[in-house]
């Protein structure tokens, strides 16, 4: 059976050693959890700067390290599963678990209990926090400074409406590779409103249409997923959808009418399946 490469941390000379006697390698390893420190970084296809972004990771989000040279760490990130190359300068090595996470958009860190204070960021919904202390209205998080609270909430606790998530994006600056509130891809907007909703779902379009329940075009409501080949739109009622595309080169609402016109004139052809989460 061939595994995904995408989410299979093996190479020729070196595995993870829970693949040993199943994928073949020279070496077999095992993995060291770090945490990304940066409001958001690149998950690269080669150890190079100017590699194609494949993901990325969110601060506060594990990443398990397999090899590390020339500045770079080669693993698997442990929320989507996905494999590349990250910055080692990004990364530090995991303590504790993290408490809360972003809720808001975006939001930033304070060197003091005041918004008069240096800022840092700024961190993105979904990113991951452990709150260490407490003053006033701030939260002091681990690794980096103080939060308004309110901005924060606590790991488990999420919200409801992932097309009401995904409607926070709009006008977001299209990123290929991207999850950040920044800029992001059309399956990078779809996984984090799911996520922030409580549904962990993969990284790419074909990954994610093989999850849910099909629906048929005619009974489409808030929050069903359309599918192109290489694309996915989420809708907000039965008839408007919201997707990073780079038409636009920016998230952006449309009529699902509006799409399909334009992806077929192009070549992309019709949409390939509706899902439900």
């Amino acid at each position: 059976m061939s595994r995904d490469a995408r989410v299979t941390p093996a190479r020729g000379d070196l595995a993870a050693r829970l693949l040993e006697g199943v994928v073949p390698a020279l070496a077999y390893g095992d993995p060291q959890a770090r945490v990304a420190v940066v409001p958001a970084a690149p998950l690269r296809r080669s150890p190079d700067l100017e590699a194609e972004q494949l993901d990325q990771l969110l601060f506060g989000e594990i990443f398990e390290v397999l090899d590390e040279q020339d500045g770079f760490a080669w693993g698997q990130a442990r929320g989507d599963g996905y494999v590349g190359f990250v910055e080692s300068a990004a990364l530090t090595p995991a303590h504790g678990l993290p408490t809360h996470r972003v809720a808001a958009i975006r939001t930033y860190a304070f060197a003091q209990p005041s918004i008069k204070t240096r800022a840092s960021g700024p961190y993105s919904i979904n990113a991951l926090v452990r709150i260490e202390a407490r003053e006033g209205r701030f939260a002091k998080a681990a690794g980096t400074g103080w939060f308004v609270e309110e901005h924060l909430a606590p790991v488990g606790r999420f919200q409801s409406d992932p097309a009401a998530v995904a409607e926070q994006f709009l006008g977001a600056p299209y990123l290929w590779g991207g999850r950040e509130s920044l800029g992001l891809d059309c399956s990078g907007l779809t996984q984090q409103a799911l996520l922030a909703c409580g549904q962990a779902y993969p990284r790419d379009t074909d990954q994610q249409e093989k999850l849910g329940q099909a629906v048929e075009p005619g009974d489409l409501r808030r929050g069903d997923l359309v599918f192109w080949k290489g694309h996915v739109a989420m809708m907000l009622d039965a008839e408007r959808i919201i997707h990073a595309n780079a038409h636009h080169m920016a998230t952006a609402i449309e009529p699902l009418s509006q799409t399909r016109a334009r992806y077929v004139a192009a070549g992309v052809g019709e949409p390939t399946a509706y899902r439900r989460p």
